[in-house]
């Protein structure tokens, strides 16, 4: 039986993981097609051992539809890590990693339509609690100019783009096993971006060894350790309980920023990052914990 608090010791994990892509993603010099399609280059050749020794036979219950909706899930997350990396050249880690973290607004309706998940009011006001600490973090680093109005609108196009991919993965995780969906969503997604970036007129070559440790930490952290664990996650959990708890990613991001980029931590980013973690908090507790307590107060009264 599974333990349950495994989910949330993974979700706890892929948040810290993927709060260093943003890093990485600064410090490369390279294109950011180059460095999105070697990320997930390779991610697919450390997936590539373990798939054929253990999980290669999987493929044999993939059906047509499987396969079609694992392309479209490699898509989506190809032109999400596009559209996010290069938004990182006109506006702020702060402000790029926020938009991008904006998914519970996307998730809640993808949930219904799809999967006809209701949403409570408790978890409604407390994802909005959340979504203005992320706004609050990044209050100083919002710009009004030209390229930072559109590095921000290419991290929102990159927000619903990560929530379809997370929607599909929830519906298909139910049958399929971690390794096969994420090596060959990954695989996908490699083959899309080497054909942007050579469409693209992107270098492949060349780069120094510091660009190389980046591509292959962006593989280990954000994607192994980060999206694999939410693949993971997703087969137990909705999709608004993980783009809710990825609401933290900011935090992570900031204190990164701060450690290894020498970027700044001001007053409002602690209070911005209180409040996500405020509503975190609230949107965990389960409702009967708060009916249960309201009820134990009126009997008291």
């Amino acid at each position: 039986m599974l333990n349950k608090s495994l989910p949330t010791l993974s979700l706890i994990i892929g948040v810290i993981s993927v709060s260093t892509s943003a890093i990485f993603v600064k410090l490369s010099s390279a294109d950011a097609g180059t460095i999105a399609f070697y990320r997930l280059l390779f991610s697919t050749i450390l997936l590539l051992p373990y798939f054929l020794f253990k999980s290669k036979s999987d493929l044999n219950h993939f059906n047509r539809k499987d396969w079609w909706l694992s392309l479209l899930s490699g898509l989506f997350l190809a032109v999400h890590f596009i559209l996010w990396f290069e938004s990182l050249n006109y506006t702020s880690v702060a402000s790029s990693t926020v938009l991008v973290t904006l998914q519970p607004i996307f998730a809640f309706i993808g949930t219904y339509i799809f999967f006809k998940e209701v949403i409570s009011i408790k978890s409604i006001i407390a994802a909005s609690i959340a979504i203005v600490g992320s706004f609050i973090i990044s209050w100083g680093d919002f710009k009004v100019d030209g390229q930072a109005l559109l590095g921000d609108m290419l991290a929102l196009a990159a927000c619903a783009l990560v929530t379809g991919y997370l929607l599909i993965g929830q519906s298909l995780r139910k049958k399929l096993t971690l390794t096969s969906y994420t090596f060959i969503v990954y695989g996908f997604s490699s083959v899309i971006l080497l054909i942007y970036v050579l469409l693209n007129g992107e270098m492949l070559v060349g780069f120094s060894n510091d660009n190389w440790i980046y591509f292959l930490l962006l593989a280990i952290f954000p994607t192994l350790l980060g999206h694999s664990l939410f693949n993971w996650s997703i087969k137990y959990i909705s999709t608004n309980v993980i783009s809710v708890a990825i609401l933290l990613e900011p935090v992570g991001a900031t204190i990164l920023a701060y450690l290894l980029l020498n970027e700044s931590i001001y007053i409002y980013q602690i209070v911005g990052g209180m409040i996500i973690i405020v509503g975190i908090l609230l949107f965990s507790i389960p409702v009967r914990l708060v009916i249960k307590k309201k009820r134990s107060i009126e009997n008291h009264s």
